[in-house]
């Protein structure tokens, strides 16, 4: 179980530290279970069946798929979230809407393409598609994130993931990224998962909408 521990972390391309927090753990705890020096909790074991979607009879003996179906996905929840046992969660067309600027700020008015049913979530306010490769392999083209908009700048949590529109030349752009604090006054630097990616110090004055990153889902195929 130790070896599909690690195979997990890998498939959806998170750190020690980042799957430790997921699991409520030190980041020295979840290395020595993958190393085989203690046993998974029976705790842990629903966190990795009910929140990241893991087929529980391949956690425990190897059997089947990784993942219980074609639809796995994955949570990025603080620890003040609140989550809500089921909800329909609206997925977007961005290039349907002209941007991320309108749907945030006429999101009544937006008429989604589908909704989207995951438990156990903290309540979102939609989800669309994303197009690049700066958070690969967390994230990667194609992928669905669903977010809970930002409205005050002030309330960022320093290094967790997040979605924006940046105007670069009067045209928008949007990405997925960490946000760290910058060294640049009036800026904010943006984290690529991809290190083929540098980082990039932005103005806060070009950050046009933000949101909080909740949940991705990666639609895999069935052989």
């Amino acid at each position: 179980m130790t070896n599909r521990l690690r195979l997990i972390r890998k498939e959806l391309g998170l750190t020690q530290e980042m799957l430790a927090r997921k699991l409520g753990i030190g980041k020295s705890a979840l290395s020595m279970i993958e190393t085989g020096k203690t046993a998974l909790s029976e705790r842990n074991k629903n966190i990795l069946v009910q929140e990241l979607n893991i087929n529980p009879d391949w956690l425990d003996f190897g059997k089947g798929d990784m993942f219980n179906d074609q639809h796995a996905y994955q949570s990025f929840t603080l620890r003040t979230d609140n989550t809500l046992p089921r909800q329909s969660v609206p997925l977007y067309d961005i290039e349907g809407t002209a941007g991320l600027v309108p749907l945030f700020v006429d999101h009544a008015e937006q008429k989604p393409i589908d909704y989207i049913t995951i438990p156990n979530l903290p309540k979102c306010d939609g989800a669309i598609y994303i197009v690049g490769d700066s958070m690969y392999p967390l994230l990667k083209s194609g992928d669905i994130v669903l977010y809970k908009q930002l409205h005050d700048m002030s309330d960022i949590f320093w290094g967790d993931m997040y979605l924006l529109s940046i105007d670069i030349d009067g045209e928008e752009y949007i990405t997925v990224k960490y946000i760290q604090k910058s060294e640049r006054p009036g800026c904010v630097k943006l984290v690529s998962q991809n290190p083929h990616h540098a980082d990039k110090d932005v103005e806060l004055s070009k950050i046009r909408a933000i949101a909080f990153v909740k949940a991705s889902i990666r639609m895999n195929s069935i052989k």
